[in-house]
């Protein structure tokens, strides 16, 4: 699970019963029923986009455009920027062998 998703939790921030299940569910999205069919979407581009070498068509245009059909232009451009942000942060985390989740105020 990105550490953008678990880090609020993490720090100790009250969060409310909906928003807990649904951060734990994030791992297994397809078969959880806390998700739109937006929310859906987002996921499978984000899991596409982040598993790139083991894929023949990494990010195959039945992802893309099940994606699109939620999310304008600008929406899909910002979503794959945070997909790729949080990629990022989580290889830099992996190459430097920084624990995940470790917040110290």
């Amino acid at each position: 699970m990105p550490i953008a998703l678990t880090a609020p939790t993490a720090r100790g921030e009250a969060q409310p019963a909906d928003r807990d299940r649904r951060l734990l569910a994030v791992a297994a999205w397809r078969d959880s029923p806390y998700f739109t069919e937006a929310e859906r979407a987002a996921l499978a581009l984000a899991e596409a986009v982040t598993r790139l070498d083991d894929r023949s068509d990494p990010v195959p245009d039945e992802v893309w455009d099940e994606a699109a059909r939620y999310y304008d232009e600008t929406a899909l451009a910002g979503l794959v920027l945070a997909i790729a942000n949080i990629n990022v942060w989580n290889r830099l985390n992996v190459a430097t062998r920084q624990p995940a989740g470790e917040w110290k105020p």
